[in-house]
C-alpha cells in the first residue's frame, strides 16, 4: 500500500499494514534543505522542496502547504514581516476600529499574492504526489483569521464588549475562508486543514458560539468538494472536545495536553492525529522517548490514530528523534 492508500483505507476502517505519518513540519523545512526561513514562507518552490525532502528523510505520508497563519490577511492588507531566519510578525492590526470593519475586504484566491502562492504549492505537490501521497491544503479557522486581523487581545475584549460585531467580522472572514478552501481543493488539495488555535483560549460556551459554527460551515463546504476536513486547534482542548466531535471535521489534531484515552473516546467517528510533546519528547528527548509515546497513543487510539507530534515539529528537532518515529512506525499496524 501507498501512503494514500493506507489513509483512504483508513477512513474507511480498513486495517492498514503501518501507522501514518502526518507531523506537521514548517521551519524544520527549511533548515532541512539549507535555505533561509523567509524563502520557504514567501516562495512556494521552497516550500515544495521541503516537503520532497523530509517525505524521502524521513518516509512521511502527508505533502502539505502549511506555513504561516498570515496568507489571508496578508493579502487582505495586514502588514508582515518575514525576517530571514525567524517566524513572520504583524506589524500592526488591520481593522483598529470597529468602524473599519467596512473596510475588510478579501481578493479572491487566485489574486492574492500570497494566497495563490499556496495555490501553486498545491498544484505541484499534487503532481509530484503521483496520486500515491495525500497533498493536504490550509486555511485559518474564521475566528483565528478574526485574531489576526484585529489582533488577538482586542478581539478577545471584543467578544465580551461587543459580540455582535465581532459576529459581523466572522461573516467576513468565514466566507474569505471558504473560498480559499474551494480554490485549494479545485489546484488538487485533498485534504483541507483548518487551524484555529484561539479557539483554546475561550469557554466552551464562545467556541459554541464564536468558533463551532464557523468551522462547521467550512468544513461542509470542504466535503461538498470531495476533500477531507482536518482540525487543528493548538493547546488544551480537553474541555470542548465533545463540541469539536460535532465540527465535521474527519480528522482531529490533539496537542500533548489533551489525553489521548478520553479524546478518543469522545471523538468516536473521527481519525486523531496526535499527540506527543514537540518539545519534550521530539526536541529534548531522545529515540527511546520517542518509541515509548508512540507505543502509548497505538495502545490508546489505533485504528482510528496516525502519529503526529502535538503542534509542528520544531526546528533543531534531532534527526535521530524522527527516524526513531519512522522506524517505530514501519512495524506497527
Amino acid at each position: 500500500m501507498n501512503s494514500f492508500e493506507r489513509f483512504k483505507a483508513q477512513l474507511a476502517g480498513i486495517q492498514i499494514d503501518r501507522i501514518l505519518n502526518f507531523d506537521l513540519f514548517m521551519s524544520f523545512l527549511p533548515k532541512l534543505i539549507g535555505k533561509p526561513q523567509r524563502q520557504y514562507y514567501l516562495d512556494h518552490r521552497v516550500l515544495c522542496a521541503g516537503n520532497l525532502a523530509v517525505r524521502e528523510e524521513f518516509q512521511t505520508d502527508i505533502f502539505q502547504t502549511i506555513s504561516d497563519p498570515y496568507r489571508e490577511a496578508a493579502d487582505a492588507g495586514l502588514k508582515v514581516d518575514f525576517p530571514e531566519n525567524g517566524l513572520p510578525l504583524a506589524r500592526e492590526v488591520l481593522i483598529k476600529t470597529p468602524e473599519e470593519l467596512s473596510l475588510l475586504k478579501y481578493p479572491e484566491p487566485g489574486c492574492g499574492k500570497r494566497m495563490s502562492d499556496r495555490l501553486e504549492a498545491v498544484r505541484i505537490l499534487k503532481e509530484k504526489a503521483y496520486g500515491e501521497v495525500p497533498v493536504m491544503g490550509w486555511v485559518e479557522g474564521a475566528l483565528a483569521e478574526a485574531a489576526d486581523v484585529r489582533g488577538i487581545n482586542q478581539l478577545m475584549i471584543d467578544l465580551v464588549d461587543r459580540p455582535e460585531w465581532v459576529q459581523e467580522l466572522l461573516e467576513i472572514t468565514v466566507e474569505a475562508e471558504i473560498a480559499f478552501a474551494t480554490a485549494q481543493i479545485e489546484a488538487g488539495a485533498d485534504i483541507i486543514g483548518l487551524g484555529d488555535a484561539v479557539a483554546s483560549q475561550i469557554s466552551p460556551r464562545m467556541y459554541r458560539k464564536f468558533a463551532l459554527p464557523y468551522e462547521q460551515r467550512i468544513f461542509e463546504a470542504v466535503r461538498k468538494m470531495g476533500a477531507i476536513p482536518r482540525l487543528h486547534i493548538c493547546g488544551d482542548t480537553t474541555k470542548i472536545l465533545p463540541d469539536i466531535s460535532q465540527s465535521g471535521a474527519q480528522i482531529v489534531d490533539l496537542d500533548w495536553m489533551v489525553d489521548m484515552n478520553y479524546a478518543f473516546q469522545l471523538l468516536d467517528k473521527q481519525l486523531v492525529c496526535g499527540n506527543l510533546d514537540p518539545v519534550a519528547v521530539f526536541l529534548m528527548g531522545t529515540p527511546e522517548d520517542v518509541r515509548k509515546g508512540l507505543l502509548d497513543n497505538y495502545q490508546a487510539a489505533a485504528p482510528r490514530w496516525i502519529s503526529m507530534a502535538g503542534c509542528e515539529i520544531p526546528e533543531d528537532t534531532p534527526y535521530a528523534n524522527l527516524t526513531a518515529q519512522m522506524l517505530t512506525l514501519r512495524d506497527m499496524h
